[in-house]
């Protein structure tokens, strides 16, 4: 295995300890309640790689598993924070994924020396933990389980509590499109990487959540993705 390529701390979320292995179904991530502003872009970039057609394209209307996602309005996002294949700037072995969330970049390394990076949005549960561990599984259209402790801290959200079934899926989950589940060492870090409507929290730091993609990219993301894919997540090496 090689290096770590970011200053990795070992912290868990906050009462992991307490409360041991979670269960699967339970997620920290959501995106109720956040307040963020635009990123307006002049153009996206224009050097697309032919197989994904054009971004208007690319990040259109997606009609998936019997919900219509509307198209994302690309003009207001930073061009940055578009998918498009880079040079691997990590050293990690095809299939891994790494997130740097010193800014806000998601890479999925592809071999060949390229990776495929992807914009994500970043809240406090999106910083609480680091390191390495795999992707335990996958989820379209996930439901979602707030925990007891997001609960206390926002009684509104009791309906949707495990006892209740949770939220189910669709277009204002925020889980949206898809999930990753990320475990580390047979334990559920509660860590996620999840679709989201929010457009606009893509690049940024918002109040809640886990690390959250556009739902086109994390549609795109969980097709390319490996079963039990290796993931790093971590800060501070210059990306450009």
């Amino acid at each position: 295995m090689s290096e770590p390529i970011f200053h990795l701390s070992r912290r868990r979320l906050l009462g992991l300890a307490a409360t041991g292995a979670a269960s699967i179904a339970l997620s920290a991530c959501s995106t109720v309640g956040t307040n963020v502003g635009y990123n307006y872009a002049a153009e996206p970039p224009q050097d697309v790689d032919s197989s994904f057609g054009s971004y208007a394209t690319m990040y259109g209307p997606v009609y998936d598993e019997g919900y219509e996602i509307p198209a994302v309005p690309i003009q207001k996002i930073d061009s940055r924070f578009l998918r498009q294949m880079v040079p691997d700037p990590t050293g990690e072995r095809p299939g891994t994924i790494v997130v740097d969330t010193s800014a806000h970049f998601l890479y999925l390394v592809m071999g060949n020396g390229q990776a495929m990076r992807y914009g994500v949005g970043l809240g406090r549960a999106g910083f609480e933990w680091s390191g390495r561990a795999n992707v335990q599984w996958k989820k379209k259209w996930p439901t979602w389980t707030p925990p007891a402790e997001m609960i206390a801290r926002e009684p509104q959200l009791a309906k949707y509590s495990a006892e209740n079934g949770g939220m189910q899926p669709g277009l204002d989950n925020p889980l949206g499109a898809r999930a990753l589940y990320i475990f580390q060492n047979g334990e559920d870090t509660l860590y996620r990487l999840h679709g989201s409507p929010e457009w606009n929290s893509i690049g940024k730091s918002v109040s809640s959540g886990c690390v959250r993609l556009m739902n086109q990219d994390i549609i795109d993301l969980y097709d390319r993705v490996p079963g039990k894919a290796p993931i790093v997540v971590g800060s501070g090496f210059a990306v450009s």
